[in-house]
């Protein structure tokens, strides 16, 4: 006869181990002998290595009772179950490592890989890191909120990194940062102009009038309109835009007379 701790050693096991199998019902807990001692058998030997076994092949412990007592054809419907079920865990973690990989870069943090890739061109062009993290902020929100329509967005967006007057925009910004503050006022205005150019040409070929097609939550333009606004730049631009003409941010539109 053994003690707890032999036939924890005999199995491969951990006493701890023995017994917490003990408290969920999968090996017996013996009687006490005439020493106040349990002591196991043989037969607790084998039920053990045999408990031991199927968990470490990945079976749940709450279905490892109704594995020992199964005929074969029930044992073998059961296992290819457990089977197909290990197989989409499997599935499930590999997704995750993919994602978690892609985290590495930081942008990829709740954002499509479309907005990915439109930020690393943003970059590529000279962006400053402070803007990038800002378009990545706003994108994730828009991709919350219009899941459907980012790819849309996005190879708009990126039609526009081929204009050189975006370019010139986004570098005008990057400067605007480095300046000093008696700088700052020149390159808002110039940043004003270029804008200005941009909104004339999209009112003209229709492409403002789709705005409202495309985000028509206007309590969600406004959240946007509030994340922009935080930046100094964009208040200075929005009241220079105004001044020529235009209003809004995120949804722009010609300012009434």
């Amino acid at each position: 006869m053994l003690t707890i701790g032999q036939l924890a050693s005999y199995a491969g096991v951990t006493i701890r181990t023995v017994r917490h199998y003990h408290q969920v019902g999968l090996l017996p807990e013996p009687g006490r002998d005439f020493s106040g001692y349990r002591s196991y058998d043989a037969e607790a030997v084998v039920r053990l290595i045999r408990i031991r076994t199927l968990a470490e092949a990945g079976v749940p412990l709450s279905r490892v009772q109704e594995l020992l007592d199964a005929d074969p054809e029930t044992f073998a419907r059961e296992t290819a179950e457990i089977d197909r079920d290990l197989r989409q865990q499997i599935r499930t973690l590999q997704e995750h490592r993919r994602r978690i990989a892609r985290l590495a870069s930081g942008d990829t943090l709740a954002v499509p890989a479309e907005v990915v890739a439109y930020l690393d061109q943003v970059r590529a062009i000279g962006a400053p890191d402070v803007l990038v993290d800002a378009e990545r902020d706003a994108w994730i929100l828009v991709a919350a909120r219009y899941p459907e329509q980012i790819p849309a967005f996005m190879a708009d967006k990126v039609e526009q990194l081929r204009d050189p007057r975006v370019v010139r925009f986004y570098r005008l910004i990057s400067d605007a940062l480095d300046a000093g503050e008696g700088a700052q006022e020149g390159l808002a205005r110039e940043m004003a102009d270029v804008l200005v150019q941009l909104f004339e040409e999209a009112a003209a070929s229709g492409q403002l009038d789709q705005q409202d097609l495309d985000m028509d939550d206007s309590a969600f333009v406004q959240l946007l309109d509030s994340m922009a606004e935080a930046h100094p730049t964009v208040q200075r631009l929005r009241v220079l835009l105004a001044e020529r003409g235009w209003i809004g941010w995120t949804r722009i539109e010609r300012r009434p007379d």
